[in-house]
């Protein structure tokens, strides 16, 4: 009788399971019934083959899945003129705001307590309103795994980061990247040089070159949002990590692999709440086991074995028996920044990383 009544409330179970699936699914077609505008702000175009594009790609699939229409305006400054921007998008309609670079947010949060109505996104902002969500993947983590690449495939043990500006954002990326390099390879270093623009391919190549002529680089990777530096290493024959995007196909020689965002992954559910009138105005930062972030395929240019030491340390991330900034850690002047058995806060990440890690050489007291 008992067994019986074990697979009668199984059968139960199941029925309930199934009815509430397709309720979630019935009422997802009747918000996306009606056609939402969305307005999108970005620093760069929707075809730098980076930081632009990879956001423009995954608006575009939650766009046909959630029936939005989306509005683009590419290169807009940080300044000012950013409200304008957001306030033509919002004449026009839309009921979502997305502006994708840390320099909007000011200006984000302003425009987002003049109009309540409106649901704002802002990619790696640091304050929320109740109408304003900020979001970032954790990039860190897949720097890391690319920091194995480099270690690993280094023959001078001294490597190039071209880097946009010393915030705690990219601080963070460069310190990440750094323990990973140093896991495998105490002995190489990491060579900071900065462009001061995320988009300036100008700055990017001054800088690149700056590091390729001043040291013995045989690896170099970026956090700007120009590709300038990749294309470089490409004609000069250096070994190449990118960013954002997979873009192995442009840069078949020298490319690596590359940190990247599938930022689907992160637009469709968030989107959708909106929509069912169930947004948060908190701070999103998902992990390697949200799909938001990976690693770009390994080239065919990758060493052998290689492969095998990062699918080891992704496997620890998507376990959540590792992150990053786990201690022991020693910042570049020798002083321990993190004890052994601790491990840094969200907070501590996203506000005060102003210091390097053993192993990075930059400019930036």
């Amino acid at each position: 009788m008992k067994k019986i009544l074990a697979i009668a409330g199984g059968i139960l179970g199941i029925i309930i399971i199934g009815i509430i699936m397709i309720s979630v699914r019935e009422t997802d077609v009747e918000v996306t019934k009606e056609r939402t505008k969305v307005g999108f702000i970005l620093n760069g175009t929707i075809d730098d083959h980076s930081w632009g594009q990879s956001h423009y790609e995954g608006m575009e699939l939650c766009a046909d899945s959630l029936n939005l229409e989306v509005y683009y305006r590419e290169n807009v400054p940080a300044d000012e003129s950013c409200k304008e921007y957001i306030q033509e998008l919002i004449d026009e309609g839309c009921e979502i705001i997305i502006c994708n670079s840390f320099g909007f947010g000011e200006y984000a949060l302003e425009m987002a307590k003049e109009h309540r109505e409106i649901y704002f996104f802002h990619a790696t902002g640091v304050e929320e309103s109740v109408n304003l969500a900020t979001y970032f993947g954790r990039i860190y983590q897949m720097r890391y795994l690319s920091g194995i690449v480099a270690g690993l495939q280094t023959k001078t043990d001294e490597i190039g980061y071209v880097a946009a500006y010393p915030i705690p954002e990219v601080n963070r990326g460069i310190n990440a990247f750094t323990l990973g390099v140093r896991a495998v390879n105490p002995d190489a270093f990491v060579y900071v040089e900065w462009t001061q623009s995320w988009t300036g391919d100008a700055e990017a190549e001054a800088a690149t070159e700056k590091l390729l002529d001043s040291h013995n680089i045989d690896v170099v990777t970026i956090h700007t949002d120009t590709n300038r530096t990749l294309e470089i290493a490409e004609e000069r024959g250096v070994w190449c990590i990118g960013y954002n995007m997979d873009n192995y196909e442009l840069y078949p020689n020298t490319f690596l692999t590359a940190p990247i965002f599938e930022w689907e992954n992160f637009y469709e559910p968030h989107i959708l709440e909106c929509l069912q009138g169930k947004f948060a105005g908190k701070h999103y930062w998902d992990g390697a086991e949200t799909g938001i972030v990976s690693l770009a395929p390994l080239s065919r240019n990758v060493e052998p074995g290689i492969q095998k030491e990062v699918e080891a340390a992704n496997q620890k991330f998507l376990s959540g028996t590792f992150d990053v900034f786990y201690g022991p850690i020693t910042d570049a002047d020798g002083n321990v920044r993190v004890r052994e058995m601790e491990c840094m806060t969200d907070a501590e990440m996203l506000n005060a990383f102003n210091w390097y890690v053993e192993g990075v050489v930059t400019n930036v007291e």
